[in-house]
């Protein structure tokens, strides 16, 4: 009769958190200071750069300027939220979009780049 013998190896113990917020704040412009100025000096140039990103029309940004509130802006908003299963509204996107435009994509950028990119910390156990 022949015994089945069963060994395992220790396994890293990987624990993830995944964050139903935004990463960084609507202001928070000092977690990425070299964005954030190209966004200052050049937010046309940005807003497409940040739309491309996200997997949208390079042009679509310039579109914001036909309505009261921006309309790609808030859209786009909307999307990153969904697609990264952050938690807010569209009411607050709207206000976002409307008084702090160049701060919402600058925020939109940090999160793509974040989300994207995660960090990954390697463990060698031996």
């Amino acid at each position: 009769m022949s015994e089945k013998m069963v060994a395992t190896q220790p396994r890293p113990f990987i624990m993830t958190t995944v964050s139903n917020e935004w990463t960084s704040g609507i202001c928070d412009c000092f977690q990425d200071l070299p964005q954030c100025c190209f966004a200052f000096w050049c937010f046309p140039c940005f807003a497409c750069k940040t739309s491309h990103e996200a997997g949208e029309c390079l042009c679509l940004p310039l579109l914001d300027s036909f309505g009261v509130i921006p309309p790609i802006t808030t859209a786009l908003r909307v999307s990153v939220r969904q697609r990264y299963g952050i938690e807010g509204t569209i009411c607050r996107d709207c206000v976002y979009a409307f008084f702090c435009g160049p701060c919402s994509w600058c925020q939109i950028s940090r999160e793509i780049k974040t989300r994207t990119n995660p960090m990954a910390f390697v463990s060698n156990m031996v």
